[in-house]
C-alpha cells in the first residue's frame, strides 16, 4: 500500500512502522527494475542534496551521488574540513542554514543525537547515513538482498555472528523486529546487545511476531538459519582504544568460516557483510574466511549494489 512519507527524515528504522518499511523494500526492488532497464524517470529533478561525511565511505557516498545523479538530483559533499558544523557554528545554526538552500541532507559521522539535532532544525528531511548507535540505510539494502535469494523477509532467521552492539547489529535488531523476523546475536555475554534495546525488541515482537535471541555458542545460533551477518571486529575511529584488542580475542570463535557455515544444517544459507571486510590473510584471524568471503553463498557485492536503491527510495519518498 502506498505510504505518505513526504518530509520525513529517516534518522532509524525505529521510527517506521512495518508497512512504511515494506514500502520502502517495494520501492527499492521496482527502482533496481527501472535502473536495469534504463529507466530514469527524474523524480528529483532541480532538487538540491546536502551529503556531509564527518567518516568517509565507498558505498554510502557513492550510493548518494549516483541515486541523485539517476534520478536528477544535484549532490554537493561536504567533508569535516568543508563546513564549520559544531566549530564555529553550532549545529543547529548550520542546519538552518543548509534546509535554507537544500532540499534534503544526509549525515555519516558519530554521534546519534547530531544527526537527530539535524533533522529537529533543518525543515528538509535528514537521512542517516551511519552513527555509532545506527545505521539504518545499511538495513534496508540488507533486506533487499535477502528478499531477491529468499523471498518476504517476513519470518526469515538473520543470525549476526560479532560484537552484538555495533551499529550495524543494532540497526540489524531494529529492522528484523519491525519486519517479524527471527533475529540471533552469537556473542559473547559481553558483547551481547544492551538492556535498552532489548527490551525495545521485546515490545516490538510482541506485536510483529519477531523472535529475538541472545546465544553465547556460535555454531548453535546459526542452527537453521536464512542469512548469517559479520562485520568487522573494530570498527572506523576505534582502533587504538583502550580495550579494543581484549574484544578482538573474545571474538576469535565467532569467526565466519566453512564450520560455521556448514552447522547450519542447510546448503543454501547467505553470508552478508556490510562492507569494508577484512578476510582472514592466512597470517591473522579475521571476521570472516576468504573461502567464505568469494563462496556462492556470499552476496555481500548484492548488497553493496542494493545501497544505491535503497537509499534512491528513500529520498524520493522523503523529498516528493
Amino acid at each position: 500500500m502506498p505510504q505518505n512519507l513526504t518530509g520525513r527524515s529517516f534518522l532509524t528504522l525505529k521510527d517506521f512502522s512495518p508497512g512504511e518499511i515494506r514500502y520502502l523494500l517495494d520501492l527499492s526492488h521496482q527502482y533496481k527494475s527501472l535502473k536495469r532497464a534504463g529507466i530514469f524517470p527524474k523524480r528529483l529533478a532541480n532538487k538540491n542534496v546536502a551529503l556531509i561525511f564527518e567518516k568517509p565511505s565507498t558505498r554510502t557516498r557513492c550510493a548518494f551521488v549516483t541515486a541523485c545523479h539517476d534520478e536528477g538530483a544535484h549532490p554537493e559533499y561536504l567533508g569535516k574540513g568543508d563546513i564549520q558544523m559544531g566549530k564555529k557554528e553550532s549545529i543547529a545554526d548550520t542546519a538552518r542554514v543548509l534546509g535554507r538552500m537544500f532540499d534534503g541532507i544526509q549525515y555519516r559521522g558519530f554521534d546519534q543525537k547530531l544527526v537527530e539535532d539535524l533533522a529537529k532544525y533543518a525543515g528538509v528531511p535528514v537521512w542517516n547515513g551511519l552513527t555509532d548507535e545506527d545505521h539504518p540505510t545499511q538495513v534496508l539494502a540488507d533486506f533487499q538482498t535477502i528478499e531477491e535469494h529468499r523471498g518476504n523477509v517476513r519470518g526469515k532467521k538473520l543470525v549476526y555472528v560479532g560484537d552484538g552492539r555495533n551499529n550495524v547489529a543494532n540497526a540489524l535488531l531494529i529492522g528484523a523486529m519491525k519486519m517479524g523476523m527471527h533475529y540471533t546475536v552469537a556473542a559473547p555475554e559481553s558483547l551481547f546487545t544492551v538492556k535498552p534495546l532489548q527490551d525495545w525488541a521485546s515490545r516490538v515482537a510482541r506485536e510483529t511476531g519477531a523472535v529475538l535471541e541472545l546465544e553465547k555458542d556460535p555454531l548453535k545460533a546459526v542452527r537453521g538459519a536464512d542469512a548469517i551477518y559479520t562485520d568487522v571486529w573494530v570498527s572506523m575511529g576505534e582502533e587504538g582504544k583502550p580495550g579494543i584488542q581484549e574484544r578482538v580475542d573474545s571474538l576469535r570463535p565467532y569467526q565466519v568460516n566453512a564450520k560455521l557455515m556448514a552447522a547450519t544444517g542447510r546448503a543454501d544459507t547467505l553470508f552478508l557483510h556490510c562492507l569494508p571486510a577484512h578476510h582472514t590473510d592466512g597470517v591473522h584471524d579475521m571476521e570472516v574466511t576468504e573461502d567464505v568471503f568469494e563462496s556462492s553463498a556470499s552476496k555481500v557485492f548484492d548488497e553493496a549494489e542494493n545501497r544505491l536503491h535503497t537509499i534512491k527510495a528513500v529520498m524520493v519518498s522523503t523529498m516528493t
